[in-house]
């Protein structure tokens, strides 16, 4: 179904049950209190006179540090990610957050997201979170956030990715993902 511009009432004119459901029925279950199916949920626009109910996802990975060495950004830590897989249009909003730290003074660690599913985008450092340490072991918890565009409508996963910025050995904690469908 779509929203239809509604009739215009006519004095003495009889109203069918067509253009009764057609002019408020069918364009009230367009409404946001319509489409929502949980407490939480966005209603976004998808389109000129069309908007769909959408969920924020997150995720987070707590417990411990972990470390890469690797200058390639990955699946790099003992637990991979975090996660989720949510239902979008073609535009997001990721937020990644992170604890920090590089073992070498000048150096730090990229915290990025890959997407799977509906759409397949690698991971790279131009979507990234990037903390520098000003001195050896030196942690920061941040948070990066990245609109994205460009994805297929449909059910997508995007799962955060590490590595080094170019040397050492970089630790991260306390990892999260939030992912805010906005079309």
């Amino acid at each position: 179904m779509a929203w239809t511009t509604p009739l215009t009432a006519v004095s003495n004119a009889a109203l069918t049950a067509a253009q009764w459901n057609a002019s408020v029925r069918d364009n009230l279950l367009e409404t946001p209190a319509a489409k929502f199916t949980a407490a939480g949920q966005l209603f976004v626009s998808t389109a000129a006179n069309a908007g769909a109910a959408r969920s924020i996802a997150s995720n987070r990975v707590s417990g411990g540090t972990q470390a890469t060495s690797s200058a390639v950004l990955g699946d790099n830590l003992t637990t991979v990610g975090p996660s989720v897989t949510v239902s979008t249009g073609a535009t997001t909003l990721v937020l990644l957050t992170a604890f920090v730290a590089n073992t070498t003074a000048g150096q730090g660690g990229y915290v990025a997201y890959a997407i799977s599913g509906a759409t397949t985008i690698a991971a790279t450092v131009d979507r990234s979170l990037r903390i520098m340490s000003g001195a050896a072991g030196e942690r920061a918890r941040m948070t990066a956030a990245n609109w994205q565009t460009g994805l297929a409508v449909g059910s997508n996963t995007f799962k955060a990715q590490y590595s080094v910025v170019a040397s050492g050995t970089a630790d991260f904690d306390e990892r999260e993902i939030a992912v805010l469908p906005l079309s």
